[in-house]
């Protein structure tokens, strides 16, 4: 594997699992009053534009944490809008 691929798991790793405790907190506490909405849905849409990205240059590391990261984003907007209330 070349450097480059190996920095850009890692690096998409490190990005993309940082939403796991934001989203174990808020489905934990059952609150996402403090997460904005127009946040998440920008967020979202820019991990399927980077997705989009990836699977045109067919770049692996993009294509597997931006997928991973939208989904992790879709739940999060699911959130907000059954607790953000």
């Amino acid at each position: 594997m070349q450097l480059e691929q190996s920095l850009g798991l890692v690096a998409g790793a490190l990005v993309t699992g940082s939403m796991v405790p934001q989203l174990v907190r808020v489905f934990k506490l059952k609150s996402a009053r403090e997460i904005s909405r127009l946040f998440t849905i920008l967020l979202l849409l820019g991990m399927i534009c980077w997705l989009a990205y990836g699977i045109y240059l067919r770049l692996t590391p993009v294509i597997l944490w931006n997928a991973i990261g939208a989904v992790l984003v879709a739940l999060l907007l699911y959130a907000k809008l059954k607790y953000g209330r």
